[in-house]
């Protein structure tokens, strides 16, 4: 299967991929093949085993840029410990152009649109502040906007006159809208805890009457996790301090 690397820390040995089925892959250092060193947006072949990824090795990477590029800074650089290092190292080792390693727009309407195609049943990965509400923004709009329309349909049909039967377009519209959004929604909110660290069973607090709608709206404003957890690392656009380095 074809993927793309989102992060490889070479510290640590792991990375994770996502492939062209929209599914999330970890694979450690043991699963690479060949001498490239794979960056983040590095194209990739490998074997799907689960949620692990077997027999990595980089299809796009430059390899002798690479191995220059990593000869070169392994004289030079000062190890580091965070994201601001790993990302560095990635730059370096990826042996592709900057094209290749922007990340996904962070736009609103971006999020949205992600949620409700790619991103349709993911809950494995994280997703941050404004991701969840970049979401939740559109999805109000939407369904405010289907209502309006399901009523001026309705009021076309004289359906709102006096005396004749309930403005069906009127309910029926956001109602399948809401019926078709409801996985996404659950998934975004899912994400969202995974990147305060926490596990997605939480989510069940929900159904806690009173208090637990009000626990989850908590969850969904407190900021990310400034490094990786379990479920994947710093969403694209949270901005990370630069890790403490003493003075010599």
């Amino acid at each position: 299967m074809r993927g793309e690397v989102l992060h490889y820390d070479q510290a640590q040995g792991f990375g994770f991929i996502v492939g062209v089925d929209g599914n999330r892959y970890t694979f450690a250092r043991e699963d690479l093949r060949g001498t490239a060193i794979p960056g983040k947006g590095t194209q990739i072949e490998f074997q799907p085993s689960g949620s692990q990824a077997r027999d990595v090795f980089a299809i796009h990477a430059q390899v002798g840029v690479a191995q220059t590029a990593a000869a070169a800074t392994s004289t030079t650089s000062v190890p580091q410990f965070g994201r601001r290092s790993s990302d560095q190292e990635t730059a370096v080792f990826s042996g592709v152009g900057a094209a290749a390693t922007e990340p996904s727009s962070t736009g609103l309407w971006s999020y949205f649109w992600r949620a409700l195609t790619v991103n349709y049943v993911t809950f494995r990965t994280r997703a941050r502040r404004k991701e969840y509400w970049g979401y939740y923004l559109f999805w109000a709009i939407s369904a405010v906007a289907l209502a309006i329309i399901g009523f001026a349909i309705d009021g076309a049909l004289g359906n709102l006159d006096a005396g004749m039967e309930e403005p069906i377009a009127g309910f029926a519209l956001p109602g399948l809208f809401v019926l078709a959004t409801l996985l996404p929604s659950i998934a975004v909110t899912i994400r969202r805890i995974h990147d305060l660290g926490l596990s997605g069973w939480f989510y069940l607090l929900i159904l806690l009457p009173y208090v637990g709608g009000l626990i989850i709206f908590v969850f969904t404003l407190i900021p990310s996790q400034k490094h990786e957890n379990k479920w994947g690392p710093v969403p694209v656009g949270v901005r990370v301090p630069p890790p403490f380095v003493p003075a010599a």
